[in-house]
């Protein structure tokens, strides 16, 4: 008897990947196999198992990597302060590398010949998976079926479930829901009301911040402790790179933090509008500029700087298992082993204020910045430093 090839699909339990994993059992002669990575995202194992298992799937993975999400991704772009257009904490792009090299480790340990995922022909994440796919698994067939099927819209999606006995989801107002990502670093919202940027993001949209209107009337306090450029802990304890980022989600999204409302450059070239929730993330970016601020000399700093831009750029395209992001992170982290010392942050109805910068590393020197007279900084210089810029205008 002929064995029966298998497919491993980036499945989350939800409409489309459920719609897919049907869809790829009416058009392959291959078992599939439900791969769900846990990145933190807000998910309900019960009702993954229970969906696949009413659609026949006789192998549920479901893994855990957060810890490896933060610690091995998105503390590497917090170093890197990435930013995309200036804006874009690039909450979605970098959870793709990680789970496409996940998949892809399923997939040859169970001999699959295939790998499928749910992303729309019109989005960014169809090109972060399949480079990651390509980077491990070069070999393995990609199945991208909103590129290749005759479901052509949200419509066709909700009459195919129908057909199929498939559950739909409604959102708060009754209403299939928007689309939606989630991780542990952020959550993304797009389409139906949002896809005109004209109109005003609903509140109701919002799932893990509260809005600055409705944020405490005392502000609060956090100081994030790090060590070789990394949070090692908060406000004194040591714990896990999870755990930080969890810690930190909860307290900046009860002050209002971490909202951004913005229309981007898709890598395909598409504009799209997305509400995007980063509570923890902005204050790991706002904390770790302040660290390094009392810690790294100005030209590493500003050269940090200048290769943010295209540092983020790469990761937005998916372009994390790039030789040149890998040197770009070289360069990012030069000397994070002087980055050490704790930061003290205050947050308040949306707004993050810097309290205080502790570090034994002595690239600050007070003395050299005193008002008061002394003899470490020789301003007898100053008029030869100015005269020598003067020639440089010429």
């Amino acid at each position: 008897m002929k064995k029966q090839k298998k497919i491993v699909l980036a499945y989350s339990g939800g409409l489309d990947t459920s719609i897919i994993l049907k869809w790829l059992q009416e058009n392959y002669d291959a078992e599939v196999i439900a791969y769900t990575a846990d990145v933190g995202q807000e998910m309900d194992r019960k009702k993954i198992i229970k969906n696949a298992k009413k659609l026949g799937v006789k192998k549920i993975i479901i893994q855990d990597l957060k810890n490896i999400f933060v610690k091995d991704y998105v503390y590497p772009m917090i170093r890197g302060h990435a930013l995309y257009e200036g804006v874009y904490l690039l909450g979605t792009s970098i959870a793709r590398p990680l789970i496409a090299k996940d998949q892809i480790r399923v997939a040859k340990k169970f001999n699959a010949y295939a790998v499928s995922h749910g992303s729309t022909g019109k989005g960014n994440d169809q090109v972060r998976f399949e480079l990651g796919y390509h980077y491990f698994g070069p070999k393995i067939k990609i199945i991208a079926p909103w590129r290749i099927w005759k479901l052509k819209s949200r419509t066709d999606l909700i009459n195919y479930a129908k057909k199929h006995g498939i559950p739909i989801p409604k959102d708060k107002k009754g209403a299939p829901p928007f689309s939606v990502d989630d991780n542990l670093f952020h959550t993304s919202t797009e389409g139906k009301v949002l896809e005109n940027p004209k109109n005003s993001a609903p509140e109701f949209i919002f799932q893990r911040t509260t809005s600055p209107e409705k944020a405490p009337n005392k502000p609060s306090f956090i100081t994030i402790n790090y060590k070789n450029g990394d949070p090692v802990g908060l406000n004194g304890k040591k714990l896990s790179p999870a755990k930080v980022l969890d810690k930190l989600n909860q307290l900046a999204g009860r002050n209002g933090i971490g909202r951004v409302d913005l229309v981007e450059n898709r890598f395909i070239g598409i504009k799209s509008r997305g509400v995007y929730e980063t509570p923890g993330g902005t204050l790991l970016l706002v904390a770790h500029r302040a660290i390094e601020s009392v810690t790294l000399d100005k030209n590493t700093m500003h050269k940090k700087d200048e290769v943010m831009p295209r540092y983020a750029e790469l990761v937005y395209n998916g372009y994390w298992y790039s030789k040149e992001r890998f040197k770009l992170q070289k360069i990012v982290d030069s000397k994070r082993n002087k980055v050490n010392g704790s930061v003290k942050l205050k947050l308040y109805k949306g707004n993050i204020t810097i309290q205080s910068r502790q570090t034994s590393s002595n690239a600050y020197s007070m003395k050299k910045v005193s008002f008061e007279e002394n003899k470490t900084f020789n301003k007898s210089n100053v008029e030869r430093f100015i005269n020598f810029h003067k020639r440089k205008l010429r």
